[in-house]
């Protein structure tokens, strides 16, 4: 079975995007990262990508400030590397709707609660963190899910939840979530790759 073309997008330090990369030079994943596609020029995911080998760039409001432009050059970029698959690791910005057409179901997004709770717009970093503190739930964890044309509302590949301890700060819960992110995000992406994933409607089978 030939690996499948990858491609990540990020927006900062890049914790998940290393820990696709680990799994991957482990030979767990049957893929190969393309490229690492940066919103923010001095994202530290880009040393990341230039410490392994991988090709980084950066497409973002300084080199390319219209919208339109910018979306282009990565569908551009998507298309000229053949990617098959696209993982968003910490990526802030919203998707072009075209891409998100063109790519259906091979767009996956880690988000850091359990979907349907604490998502949609607004709710990203810490802030998740701070509304699941606020709100008092026993649990909380994280979710990697394919990307539709909604905010945190395409299907779900997989969850796994930790818990809210009576005494956590904001920053003890977004250490134990992270914590899991690193597990459940490179499991979906070997799923992925190796064909397994299969979307019935809304359901996503693990298939054996």
């Amino acid at each position: 079975m030939s690996k499948i073309n990858i491609a990540v997008l990020v927006s900062g330090g890049g914790t998940n995007l290393q820990s696709i990369i680990d799994h991957i030079e482990a030979g767990n994943i049957n893929g190969k990262i393309k490229v690492i596609i940066s919103s923010k020029q001095d994202a530290y995911a880009l040393k990341r990508a230039e410490k392994h080998g991988i090709e980084g760039m950066y497409i973002g409001k300084e080199n390319f400030p219209n919208l339109k432009e910018r979306n282009s050059r990565i569908l551009e970029t998507l298309e000229e590397k053949e990617i098959d698959l696209i993982i968003l690791a910490g990526y802030m910005r919203i998707l072009d709707e075209n891409m998100v057409g063109k790519y259906k179901n091979r767009i996956i997004n880690i988000h850091p609660s359990l979907i349907p709770s604490f998502c949609g717009k607004g709710f990203y970093g810490k802030k998740v963190h701070e509304a699941v503190l606020k709100y008092g739930v026993k649990l909380t964890g994280a979710t990697v899910h394919f990307v539709d044309k909604g905010t945190d509302t395409g299907p779900v590949i997989l969850q796994k939840s930790v818990e809210v301890k009576d005494h956590d700060t904001v920053e003890d819960i977004a250490k134990r979530v992270l914590g899991i992110e690193h597990e459940i995000l490179p499991l979906a992406v070997k799923l992925f790759c190796e064909g397994k994933l299969k979307v019935v409607g809304r359901r996503v089978i693990v298939e054996k």
